[in-house]
């Protein structure tokens, strides 16, 4: 036991320097990047003016879009406990050059959206935020009839439960 004791005393001590520069180093570079992003030198948002450029170029000119309308569709939804029905009429967004071609796909969106509607659930349909989704389901679905280019987006004109 003795010879653990003196070995227990002969052992140096180990110098704490490493730790503070280290402690130090990490406040130094979390000050900095602190700075950084508070002054607006990194990540910082772009400016109204160059949003609203980037904005304009994204923006197809008027004449180069055309609008499709869809005849109106009535959906009966019933189920055990009530009976309603959907009114339901939108508008396709074409780039120009595609009017005609979904003009003559006008039967088969008819059929895609009787079918998708149908199968909506009326609590799904009574939803605030259903719109949103129906909008994004019913895009694109009538995207995969369509072919790649060919809607750009579909407006909901009427979308009444009675």
């Amino acid at each position: 036991m003795a010879d653990d004791e003196q070995q227990a005393q002969a052992a140096p001590k180990k110098s704490k320097i490493p730790l503070i520069a280290g402690v130090l180093l990490m406040l130094g570079l979390g000050a900095g990047s602190f700075y950084a992003v508070t002054s607006g030198l990194i990540l910082a948002p772009k400016s109204n003016a160059e949003m609203m450029e980037k904005a304009e170029d994204d923006l197809p000119e008027i004449s180069e879009i055309a609008f499709v309308p869809i005849t109106p569709i009535i959906i009966n939804l019933a189920n055990e406990n009530s009976n309603k029905l959907l009114r339901f009429h939108a508008q396709i967004e074409v780039p120009a050059s595609y009017e005609e071609d979904v003009m003559k796909l006008k039967p088969r969106i008819a059929d895609i959206l009787n079918g998708y509607l149908r199968a909506v659930d009326l609590q799904e349909l009574e939803n605030p935020s259903a719109l949103i989704n129906l909008r994004a389901q019913i895009l694109r679905r009538l995207q995969i009839v369509a072919g790649d280019g060919r809607i750009n987006d579909v407006l909901i004109m009427e979308f009444v439960i009675t």
